[in-house]
């Protein structure tokens, strides 16, 4: 630690799982970072429903490695951008002074201990709003594309086109030359078309299931259709890529990864599963695109720490378009 790094800090910070209640604005010690960590002073931190899903401990099979009776680390939050205050003496290659975007242990704080590996520079031209909200779903869809094995010329069908992971997607998959067909909600529709889809569809208006087309990879980032349904969707020898934490038809998210695995065995079609971790290549790749505008994260909404209960209550409504920011 450096003599400039204060003592304490502003956090926002629960001790019992449940709902926004359970999250409050306190000061807290300033966290050390380990040999292989940094410490960030946060610019901005942007919310996924995987915080939601870690402030009420559901679900309960999360609590195996977030804490039995209450959250181990009470920090929310896991997506970051900000500068370099100190480096764990076996970081070799951050410096204090350093503008680095990636994931962190707990980023609705003024600072944050973040793996070294898990971060990488963010360019000047990146707003910090940006470059926080790039993290968790820009990297959750550049893998899932990537496990899919979409290739330029491919068809994509991507069901939940403006949330956080779906938004990504499109842009991703347009960046390499798939035609996107995005569902959405009407209200979505202008922003999403935005993003270079080729079709929109209004699944207020029409189904998904009952779409004519078939396409090579359907990307569901929603859950509110049973697979073997999705399958339809999918062309012969293509592949369906499910993605959601949230209950649905073929129950919980567990239940979902072991039906897919299923159907994977005993259908013509590959039904793929993914597993999304912080990687400083892939971030930097996104790095790129984001300075060059090939990818924009959308903003929902932007809230000052003192107010991320009411950021972490937009995610939870699940009416959030694109990404929700906190910044100190």
């Amino acid at each position: 630690m450096t003599a400039t790094v204060p003592t304490t800090m502003r956090a926002v910070v629960q001790h019992a799982y449940g709902g926004v209640e359970q999250l409050a604005l306190a000061k807290v010690p300033v966290p050390r970072p380990g040999p292989k960590d940094a410490l960030v002073r946060v610019e901005a931190a942007s919310l996924n429903p995987a915080d939601a899903f870690l402030m009420q401990g559901t679900p309960r099979l999360l609590r195996l490695s977030s804490g039995l009776r209450r959250p181990r680390r009470p920090i929310r939050g896991n997506d970051l951008a900000g500068t370099v205050v100190a480096v764990g003496e076996r970081v070799a290659d951050l410096r204090p002074g350093d503008r680095v975007f990636g994931e962190s242990r707990g980023s609705l704080a003024e600072l944050a201990v973040s793996p070294a590996a898990g971060l990488a520079p963010l360019p000047a031209e990146v707003p910090a709003e940006a470059g926080a909200a790039a993290v968790m779903t820009g990297l959750a869809a550049m893998h899932g594309l990537r496990a899919a094995r979409l290739a330029a010329g491919q068809t994509l069908l991507v069901n939940g086109a403006s949330g956080g992971i779906g938004h990504m997607a499109v842009q991703l998959a347009v960046a390499q030359g798939a035609t996107v067909t995005a569902v959405c909600s009407t209200r979505n529709v202008d922003w999403v078309r935005g993003l270079g889809a080729a079709q929109v569809v209004d699944y207020t208006r029409t189904s998904i299931l009952e779409l004519d087309d078939r396409f090579d990879v359907v990307f569901d980032n929603v859950g509110n259709h049973a697979l073997r349904d999705l399958l339809g969707l999918v062309r012969e020898g293509g592949v369906l890529l499910p993605n959601s934490g949230e209950p649905g038809p073929d129950g919980g998210p567990l239940r979902r990864v072991l039906r897919a695995r299923w159907l994977d065995l005993v259908t013509r079609h590959r039904v793929v599963t993914f597993y999304s971790t912080a990687d400083r290549a892939d971030l930097e790749s996104l790095a790129t695109m984001l300075v060059g505008g090939a990818l924009r994260p959308h903003l929902d909404s932007v809230h000052p720490l003192d107010a991320a209960a009411d950021a972490m209550a937009r995610v939870t409504s699940r009416h959030a378009s694109g990404k929700v920011v906190v910044t100190p």
